[in-house]
């Protein structure tokens, strides 16, 4: 019950919250990169090379993507509904040091990065040491093999399995019964009765996984969705709050697997 109302409180005012986070942290949104973790989690957005003809003129790297309200939004609900010390979010390249002290990363738009061997070999490193990542935001048959054959560079033949019901993540925290397809904004369409529903020409959604040798999961893989814009338009009377809701819990029990197992 908890959960489901999460879309809903994190709708009044989060926006003027997110401002106070800032200026309380004496961080301003592009000074991430703080030397040492200040708290128990931070949301670590990963950096990574992008595929050339992937850019689209914006501008940017497709990390950044939904950054920097997503990352920020997302982190005031951990706090809202768990009891970790959570501290500001930051970003990180896979290539740095730093990233074994953070038990748990993101990396948004994952069918057009283009990693290195050296990003494919800290990755690696990461996972293998107890790491835990998560995949967002990705479509279609084109950018899943851009996916699956940098997860083959990083983790040999490892298979990507399906997550079923019963999986330990599903109910790590929340019990997750419902596989809702989380929409970016972009994606939404009305229906009758004004009915906000999900259209992603792609198709359904998915929820992936690989294991290490021990079945631990450590790469988690949102597969035709948008988590992370469920997280930036959390304050969005559009955005419909139930998957807003799904999207909360999914991400808390990605970051609470990650640190107990």
């Amino acid at each position: 019950m908890a959960a489901m109302a999460c879309g809903r409180e994190v709708a009044g005012g989060l926006a003027l919250l997110i401002a106070c986070f800032w200026i309380a942290s004496g961080q301003r949104p592009g000074d991430a990169r703080a030397a040492a973790p200040s708290s128990e989690f931070h949301f670590i957005r990963a950096e990574y090379r992008d595929l050339q003809r992937a850019r689209g003129g914006f501008g940017r790297g497709w990390w950044m993507q939904d950054w920097p309200e997503a990352d920020h939004h997302f982190t005031l609900g951990i706090r809202r509904l768990t009891r970790l010390d959570t501290g500001e979010p930051r970003h990180l390249p896979l290539t740095d040091n730093r990233l074994f002290e953070y038990p748990w990363i993101y990396a948004t738009q994952a069918g057009y990065w283009n990693l290195s061997d050296a990003e494919t070999a800290r990755l690696r490193e990461y996972l293998l040491r107890g790491g835990f990542l998560v995949v967002d935001d990705f479509y279609g048959p084109q950018e899943w093999e851009v996916f699956r054959e940098a997860m083959q560079r990083t983790l040999g033949d490892q298979p990507i399995l399906e997550l079923e019901m019963d999986h330990p993540l599903m109910h790590v925290l929340f019990d997750i019964h419902e596989k809702t397809q989380i929409p970016g904004l972009r994606h939404l369409g009305i229906g009758r009765g004004g009915r906000t529903f999900a259209q992603i020409p792609a198709g359904p959604p998915h929820w992936r996984a690989l294991v290490d040798d021990r079945g631990r999961l450590i790469v988690a893989v949102n597969f035709q969705m948008d988590v992370g814009d469920a997280w930036e338009h959390a304050d969005l009377p559009a955005y419909p709050a139930e998957m807003t809701g799904l999207a909360y819990r999914f991400g808390i029990n990605y970051i609470i697997y990650a640190m107990t197992h």
